[in-house]
């Protein structure tokens, strides 16, 4: 009898996991079951937002309205619509819910990669995402500041870090006063 080991099978850290920041001990730990809720979830995001789903949806109930006579219009013929378009409803709330999360990742990071690689932009604003609402708040009163002071500058093509607009405004007021 051969002693069979508990453990999973995990695949091996990918170089591309470690260049991302990402644990490479966690990612070997990704368990198939999110590997394939993953593919299942984007398939059915590409389905339910494509024509195919629509005309699937309208048929369903078009059927459904045209055998009411046959059923009587009873309650259990309309109990069957309630039910299916509640269990429906339910799911897709997550499904959207998912595919709303997943992109405004994307997003962030590809904001996060422009940020970082624009030379004289402010890394401040990198992982804003992981602010409090206070904090991003005070923030958005930073950059109100930055744009009163560039209205004054008027100088469309001109870009600064709050930091950077501020000791120029306040070198420009110290510089007209001496004049």
């Amino acid at each position: 009898m051969q002693k069979v080991s508990s453990k999973k099978k995990q695949r091996p850290a990918q170089k591309q996991d470690v260049q991302q920041g990402m644990d490479p001990l966690a990612a070997g730990r990704k368990s198939i079951s999110s590997g394939v809720f993953e593919k299942l979830a984007i398939l059915l995001t590409k389905f339910t937002g494509g024509t195919t789903a629509f005309i699937l949806a309208m048929a369903i109930v078009i059927i459904w309205g045209f055998t009411g006579p046959l059923f009587n219009f009873s309650e259990t013929w309309q109990l069957v619509i309630n039910t299916g378009t509640t269990i429906i409803t339910f799911l897709m709330v997550f499904l959207i819910q998912r595919t709303q999360n997943k992109d405004s990742l994307a997003i962030q990071l590809k904001l996060n990669e422009i940020i970082a690689s624009i030379y004289g932009a402010s890394n401040k604003l990198v992982d804003i995402e992981d602010l409090s609402e206070k904090e991003l708040q005070t923030l958005k009163e930073h950059y109100k500041t930055l744009a009163k002071l560039f209205e004054k500058e008027k100088n469309i093509l001109q870009s600064h870090t709050i930091e950077e607009a501020e000791k120029r405004h306040k070198f420009k007021l110290k510089k007209t006063r001496l004049l």
